[in-house]
């Protein structure tokens, strides 16, 4: 398995924070954040993407113990998952957008495509 960021944080609060992005993420298909984060959250959301589009119970299953709102997984499972049924991975891009007023961070946002 590849490495993964730490992002400054304890283990359990970088989970916490990835699952929520990526909840927030497929929820509304489009986050801005930190390109570090950005990238981590891309990860873990063209996995569940791909979990989806097996669409059996077991996937469902497993995308359900990630993502925290059961409303987000049924449309993933109905909507999301079909549209990207003839493509092999590749379903996020992510936009640089430049350094954050507040403290100069680099700031991206990640849609799905």
């Amino acid at each position: 398995m590849a490495q993964q960021r730490k992002l400054g944080l304890p283990t359990d609060q970088r989970r916490a924070m990835l699952r929520n992005l990526v909840t927030s993420f497929l929820k509304h298909g489009r986050i801005e954040t930190t390109i570090t984060r950005a990238k981590e959250t891309r990860n873990m959301a063209e996995k569940m993407i791909t979990l989806a589009k097996r669409g059996d119970l077991h996937a469902r299953r497993q995308v359900l113990a990630y993502v925290t709102e059961k409303k987000v997984v049924e449309d993933l499972f109905e909507n999301v998952a079909p549209k990207y049924a003839e493509r092999n991975g590749g379903y996020t891009r992510i936009y640089k957008m430049g350094p954050r007023r507040g403290d100069g961070a680099e700031v991206a946002v990640l849609e799905l495509v």
